[in-house]
């Protein structure tokens, strides 16, 4: 019996390194599970776009697919738009079994990929000593969503035994400039920020310009291709794929 494929979906970008990245986390998860058909397909800006995707494998075929959202929190792409692109794909190809997987989410494991990133940056700037950490994601209106966002950064802080603040690029404040400049203000001149994006694109610029004019001393890059985001995915899949096989009656 042939495996489900496995359909990362991401949110999508004007900028093209954020689909660039994309295609890269898909390439990482590929050569982890080579026996494994994988695609990748974007809600929006980026091609190809969730019906597209879907058609190339139902002519190809196709049966069983698992749909991965590469998304951090579960806002309103993971609760509306995944959903709407799913049950629009199942609507248009009714022989097609489709399972939607939980989101990547707000994991601790994926403190471990930050802490990559951010000394990449820390070691380029020269920069030896912190005394804060601010921890910069996308922002929603979902309390809820933004909640996890911050339990993750209260890890993260505790883990390093530093101080640490929650800021968003979007949606509701604090933004990474007012963060960094709450820690300056209590006189703490070493204060990095670390971006838990999955990708480039403008929000994590805007995130990172903030936090420079503020003072950061440094800001890393967005979590990209790293073997515990593929790792990620490849479980979300795994749960997925035993949801599609059929119990007797």
């Amino acid at each position: 019996m042939t495996a489900p494929v496995l359909l990362t979906l991401a949110h999508g970008s004007r900028d093209p390194r954020s689909a660039r990245t994309v295609r890269a986390i898909r390439d990482l998860v590929r050569s982890m599970r080579p026996d494994l058909r994988t695609e990748a397909a974007f809600l929006e800006l980026s091609r190809p776009d969730p019906a597209t995707a879907f058609a190339r494998l139902a002519a190809d075929g196709v049966e069983e697919v698992v749909v991965v959202p590469l998304l951090l929190t579960e806002a309103y792409h993971a609760r509306v738009d995944v959903p709407s692109a799913v049950a629009a794909a199942g609507i248009e190809h009714p022989d097609l079994r489709i399972h939607t997987t939980q989101v990547l989410g707000a994991r601790r494991g994926f403190l471990g990929v930050l802490d990559r990133r951010l000394r990449a940056a820390l070691a380029e700037s020269r920069v030896r000593e912190l005394d804060a950490l601010v921890l910069a994601a996308a922002g929603s209106s979902d309390a809820v969503a933004n909640a996890g966002v911050a339990r993750v950064a209260r890890t993260w802080g505790a883990h390093h035994r530093l101080p640490v603040l929650t800021a968003f690029a979007s949606a509701t404040p604090p933004s990474t400039g007012e963060a960094v400049r709450t820690f300056r203000a209590e006189g703490r001149r070493h204060v990095a920020v670390g971006s838990f994006f999955l990708a480039p694109g403008f929000l994590p610029d805007r995130a990172a310009e903030l936090a420079a004019e503020a003072g950061a001393v440094a800001v890393s890059a967005p979590l990209g291709p790293d073997v515990e985001v593929a790792r990620t995915v490849l479980e979300r899949y795994a749960v997925g794929a035993v949801d599609l096989v059929p119990l007797p009656a």
